[in-house]
């Protein structure tokens, strides 16, 4: 499958070109354009199979509840993704190991990949952030999108990352969430919160911006809706 980054990396989308016989699993909406000879089918976990729970745990962590499944009748057919908010979309080829993605970076993958779910710990609930990271495991290659431009940090002994501006990192790294600052007091006045705390070596792929601190940022901005009484 040939996979091309188009229009990086403030609006980027991806065309995967495919070879007959070829599957791609897509994270449900991310479609802009396909050609045809391309069927499509929709389940809540991998193809053929049923996955309820996953596809609930999913919810959670901010995915939809039904991922699509492309598969190609013939060679040169093409399909057009993108994710929902303005940003970068890299590719990355797993060939055995594992890579940890944070919630809503999922853009697609291919089928030797399989996707599950784990707990970040009750101090997430506290961030601003998901609760869920995502597990990605097995061979094949991975698409992840992020708000803004992606770009990777080679960790080698220790780093800090706010928790809003991860992509991705290889499962090979230990990481904590702790406070950003000495004291509770400072992390939330100086507005970082609850940070990342990874050691080890190995590859953080972090975003530019933070959805959440463009959310709150938006949302101050925003004229309360007034119902009137009639």
């Amino acid at each position: 499958m040939d996979i091309e980054i188009l229009a990086r990396p403030a609006n980027t989308l991806a065309r995967l070109t495919f070879k007959a016989g070829e599957e791609i699993t897509a994270e449900g909406g991310s479609m802009v354009a396909m050609s045809g000879g391309l069927t499509v089918e929709t389940t809540t976990h991998k193809r053929g199979q049923r996955g309820l729970w996953r596809a609930t745990k999913r919810a959670f962590a901010g995915e939809g509840l039904f991922l699509n499944h492309y598969s190609a009748a013939r060679d040169g057919a093409n399909l057009y993704i993108a994710p929902v908010l303005s940003g970068d979309i890299m590719t990355h080829e797993l060939t055995g190991g594992g890579l940890i993605v944070q919630a809503t970076s999922f853009l697609a993958h291919e089928t030797g990949i399989d996707m599950d779910l784990g707990w970040k710990g009750l101090k997430s609930m506290f961030s601003g952030e998901g609760l869920f990271w995502l597990k990605m495991s097995g061979q094949g290659k991975v698409l992840l999108n992020s708000f803004g431009a992606i770009y990777p940090v080679a960790v080698d002994g220790e780093y800090i990352v706010d928790t809003g501006h991860i992509v991705a990192f290889d499962d090979g790294l230990d990481f904590s969430l702790s406070k950003a600052g000495k004291s509770w007091i400072s992390s939330i006045l100086g507005g970082e919160g609850i940070i990342c705390r990874f050691k080890g070596k190995g590859t953080v792929w972090c975003q530019s911006h933070s959805p959440s601190g463009f959310g709150h940022a938006i949302g101050q901005m925003l004229e309360p809706i007034v119902q009137h009484q009639q």
